[in-house]
């Protein structure tokens, strides 16, 4: 039980990596609250809470703030995981596409770490690891890729926001840990829609194909699983990874090694 009497919150939680979090999370007894701007398709663990609300809504982050304040008294572990794609040539890609995905990735991180900080804080008097902020940013951080520069532009932006904001705290003896987690491709949801974006785009003749290229292109030989990228948030979550501030967990099969 490596999160026993914690509290968790992780936003785009009803499915693919983020649900894999959650189950995670609450399989080592912590509390868990989900955010989701979709309702729940079937049950979840008994330990598992949902709240409807949109991680770009300034509000909504003040009521989950402050609804897991009167149930909780604090929180824990706020992970932020909601994204979204935007896939496209940089000549086609419209600005409200990049802007929606700069909301959700991006100003929703922010809005997190911004109205939850003074319950992250609570939690940092009383555990020993203090309260813990894992940022889901992608191997894309690092690495170009074809038809992707929205996204790959997001998720380096959460890597040095992640950065910021772990010095930032440290320096002033706040004991609210930051860390990011860079997942390589993962068969998700997500990916599923990014592919068939691609094939409506006429990269390939179908996702079936794509899907078998990125695995075929990935060292370790396959796409990684939901709950792979869950273990790695468990261990920066817990105490276990007490010494680890601002650092960056890459997990993408070894994609960035080449």
């Amino acid at each position: 039980m490596r999160c026993k009497d914690t509290t968790a919150l992780v936003t785009g939680g009803l499915k693919g990596i983020g649900l894999a979090i959650a189950n995670r999370l609450a399989e080592e007894g912590s509390t868990v609250f989900i955010t989701d701007i979709d309702k729940p398709s079937e049950d979840l663990n008994a330990n598992i809470n949902y709240i409807n609300a949109d991680v770009t809504n300034e509000l909504d982050w003040k009521r989950v703030a402050q609804l897991i304040e009167d149930e909780r008294g604090s929180l824990d572990i706020l992970v932020n995981n909601a994204g979204v794609d935007c896939v496209g040539p940089v000549q086609k890609t419209s600005l409200k596409n990049w802007r929606r995905v700069m909301s959700i990735n991006v100003d929703g991180a922010f809005l997190g770490v911004k109205h939850c900080y003074d319950i992250l804080a609570k939690a940092s008097e009383k555990r020993n690891g203090g309260a813990s902020i894992v940022n889901i940013s992608s191997m894309l951080s690092k690495v170009g890729y074809i038809d992707t520069s929205g996204y790959n532009a997001s998720k380096g932006a959460i890597s040095s926001f992640t950065k910021a904001i772990a010095v930032e705290f440290a320096s002033k003896n706040i004991s609210i840990r930051s860390n990011s987690v860079h997942p390589g491709f993962v068969h998700t949801p997500l990916l599923q829609q990014g592919m068939q974006n691609l094939v409506n785009e006429g990269v390939a003749d179908s996702v079936d194909v794509l899907l078998d290229m990125l695995s075929e292109m990935t060292p370790i030989g396959r796409m990684a699983k939901p709950n792979e990228i869950a273990n790695a948030v468990l261990f920066l979550a817990s105490d276990e990874s007490s010494y680890m501030v601002g650092s960056e967990l890459v997990i993408d099969g070894g994609w960035t090694a080449r």
